[in-house]
């Protein structure tokens, strides 16, 4: 062998990724399953498609160059056409639909998965993150966009979200109605101006009406001194736009009654008001008042996107105040038309796990724990197939366990369970098996005692931290302490 140093490989992770593992990866499959099984009480059914499409499928495709858009990860491989890694899990569903056109019709499918996207990494913003979606497609009913809701909420309400969020839902309709009634111009080279209004009115709780009142006219300086070009509107479009975004009321069909006088004009903006009427009927016979669903003129999402309802699930803080979104959504009726060449409606929303997860940690919730609940414990070599017996034992009885395989002495094993936030410890050596015994410890009441009282010898006269008992009573007394702990 040469005198030349092997190089080893340093080890990294890429730009904007992470691992995950631990308490964290098992309170997001925790968190999936709870959703999960709302989503399929509603009667959807799963759906998996690759994490690798043709980057044309996914829409982001110039065909003028022939080559991909940016903000995709993009590559060809042993392929004659660019693939790419998934940008979201609806473009993918709606190529799937396309491909099975004799699917029962309306398909209602959930989707979860890793997505991933070319853009700036920053705090918690990561290139690869988890969304878990909800479709409905080849129904038109406004039926169809209330039951989204519905069950955005009830995921919510199982996750112990209940009276924290809010799902806010506008509608790309009645803001057409609104520009038209404004007198912007939405096609052709009023695009421009259409879709700086519509970013206008998406910055409302950030900037506050007086802000927005800058953007609609000529412009705004911030404090940094970054000068953002404004819409150029006349006084008389900008306050119809002011108008509108005053128009949220108490109830969602008060608010319907204020949108339809600004935009009574509009066909567009009239049918967008109608459609708004359906879902709250929809709502009010499921019994979602608005604790939990409200109509607000802010939500715009998705420019190009989106055709109709839109929603928004937000978390509000103690005062009231919209402090970030969880979940997102709309109807998108013309995203399968470009495959299939006929207007196919869908609509749907996608929650982003990863966010959510955040917000669960603040919240008053029991840290989820890796899947042991109990550590046997080795004292005595001699006796290794007594403790796999054991640990089998506990196994078979559904109680998640774990046989400690490392080595140290009896204080090594019980850190080992602390760090592992494992509560209870199986305690066995010569004498006990003898005499057919076992001694159970609850370590997190031990972990609470030690804690209030100094001297060693006290410690090991309080008795409730730890009992011996005969064998055949284990299972009962490891439920015993186990359910003690759910319940404190």
């Amino acid at each position: 062998m040469s005198g030349n140093k092997i190089r080893r490989p340093r080890p990294r992770l890429a730009r904007g990724f992470r691992d995950v593992s631990g308490e964290d990866l098992t309170a997001r499959w925790s968190m999936i399953s709870i959703v999960r099984r709302v989503y399929e009480r509603y009667g959807f059914i799963p759906l998996e498609t690759p994490t690798v499409e043709f980057a044309d499928m996914l829409g982001k495709f110039i065909q003028e160059t022939g080559l991909p858009t940016e903000g995709i990860f993009s590559f060809k491989a042993d392929q004659p056409d660019w693939l790419a890694l998934r940008y979201d899990l609806t473009a993918p569903l709606s190529r799937y639909v396309a491909m099975h056109r004799d699917l029962p019709k309306p398909f209602r499918r959930y989707q979860v998965g890793s997505v991933f996207r070319v853009e700036k990494p920053g705090p918690g913003r990561f290139r690869e993150f988890t969304q878990f979606d909800i479709d409905t497609v080849g129904s038109a009913s406004m039926a169809a966009d209330a039951e989204i809701c519905c069950v955005l909420c009830d995921a919510f309400d199982a996750l112990g979200l209940e009276g924290r969020y809010v799902v806010r839902v506008g509608n790309r309709r009645v803001l057409n109605g609104v520009l038209e009634a404004a007198g912007v111009d939405t096609k052709d080279g009023g695009g421009l101006v259409a879709t700086r209004v519509m970013r206008c009115i998406d910055k409302l709780e950030r900037l506050g009406l007086s802000g927005i009142e800058q953007l609609l006219s000529q412009g705004r300086m911030d404090g940094s001194g970054d000068f953002t070009e404004g819409a150029a509107l006349s006084d008389e479009q900008a306050r119809v736009v002011i108008d509108y975004l005053k128009s949220q009321r108490e109830t969602r069909m008060a608010c319907c009654d204020a949108q339809e006088a600004i935009v009574s004009g509009s066909e567009e903006g009239r049918r967008g008001v109608n459609e708004l009427r359906e879902i709250d009927e929809f709502l009010t016979a499921a019994g979602y008042d608005e604790t939990k669903i409200i109509f607000d003129p802010t939500i715009v999402r998705g420019l190009t996107y989106y055709t109709g309802p839109v929603y928004e699930a937000s978390l509000r803080d103690e005062s009231g105040k919209f402090t970030s979104s969880i979940a997102g959504g709309g109807r998108y009726d013309d995203l399968i038309e470009r495959f299939t060449g006929q207007k196919v409606p869908a609509t749907g929303a996608s929650i982003g796990v990863d966010r959510l997860l955040e917000v669960l940690k603040g919240a008053d919730r029991e840290p989820e724990r890796v899947s042991a609940r109990v550590l046997v414990t080795q004292m005595d070599k001699t006796y290794a197939k007594d403790y796999v017996a054991i640990t089998a034992e506990l196994r078979r009885a559904g109680i998640p366990s774990e046989l400690y395989l490392g080595k140290g002495n009896i204080g090594k094993q019980f850190k080992y369970a602390d760090d592992r936030g494992i509560p209870v410890a199986i305690i066995a050596g010569e004498d006990e098996f003898a005499e057919g015994l076992v001694s159970v410890k609850n370590l997190a009441l031990g972990k609470v005692v030690s804690q209030e009282v100094k001297e060693r010898s006290e410690w090991l006269k309080r008795e409730e931290t730890q009992v011996t008992v005969a064998r055949e009573e284990m299972l009962m007394k490891v439920r015993e302490i186990l359910k003690a702990q759910h319940n404190e």
